[in-house]
């Protein structure tokens, strides 16, 4: 079985075929398909979505590309659904968060402030944080230190060895998915072939960052068995070992996964 550690299926692009899609990931062998929040407007559909979808869980949170729309109630209204949803077996963390510095025009104290706010729930709750890491590794880095969050995922990790060590340090795990497709992305490449198995986990990010083989196209979650093929081969083992591994590794980052059935 394969885990798709991020998967935005609650998105537009899926609304003509969204039961298709994830019933074609579950044919390919995806097991289980997190689906984080982005904005307090898909708490809701994130959640319904995860309840009707087999196999699907959802996370919970306010992605730094929506903190310029959001309001300061928002994470009042996020630490409530937190705390309502902590005996829902299908609720694996607090995401997406994190910080962005490759979009132009954000407000960096506004993105650090729903930071900030969200690591102090995933404290307050012990749970773990989904994090957006686009060229922000050190800072997001700093707000888990800061904070004393020491499980979750660096999603779509693009860093330096050395960043990556001191996030796996911090108890994270690292998320890899199209781009180890692309020969041209040598240093995720390199990331991904020499990182201890224990760090890694598999996401697609569907519908984006989508693999060579549909580079300008929608990505779907049914992607990642083929992605671990590839990533198996930089690694030198067979696909079947490293889907067991990184499901491990998925249940080892977010432990509430354990507490869904399929």
């Amino acid at each position: 079985m394969w885990i798709d550690t991020h998967c935005h299926l609650d998105a537009s692009e899926f609304d003509a075929d969204r039961d298709a899609v994830a019933s074609a990931a579950r044919a390919s062998g995806v097991g289980r398909i997190v689906i984080p929040a982005v904005a307090r407007e898909n708490f809701a559909t994130v959640r319904a979505l995860a309840h009707r979808t087999l196999g699907a869980v959802y996370a919970l949170g306010i992605h730094p590309l929506y903190t310029p729309q959001a309001r300061d109630e928002d994470l009042d209204a996020l630490r409530a659904e937190v705390a309502a949803s902590l005996d829902d077996p299908r609720f694996v963390g607090i995401g997406e968060i994190g910080l962005d510095y490759f979009v132009p025009g954000l407000d960096d104290a506004r993105q650090q402030y729903f930071y900030d706010a969200q690591l102090r729930l995933a404290s307050e709750f012990d749970l773990p944080a989904i994090c957006h890491v686009r060229k922000s590794q050190d800072q997001v880095l700093k707000g888990l230190r800061r904070h004393g969050v020491r499980r979750g995922i660096a999603h779509a990790f693009n860093g330096s060895f050395q960043q990556a060590n001191a996030f796996i340090e911090q108890g994270m795990h690292l998320g890899f998915g199209g781009n180890v497709t692309f020969e041209r992305a040598l240093q995720i490449r390199r990331l991904a072939a020499q990182l201890p198995l224990e760090a890694i986990v598999m996401e697609t990010d569907a519908p984006d960052i989508s693999p060579s083989w549909l580079y300008r196209a929608r990505n779907t979650p049914d992607q990642v068995p083929r992605i671990g093929d590839v990533l198996a081969a930089l690694r030198g083992m067979t696909p079947e070992e490293l889907a067991l591994g990184t499901t491990a590794n998925a249940v080892a980052a977010l432990p509430r996964l354990a507490l869904s059935s399929a």
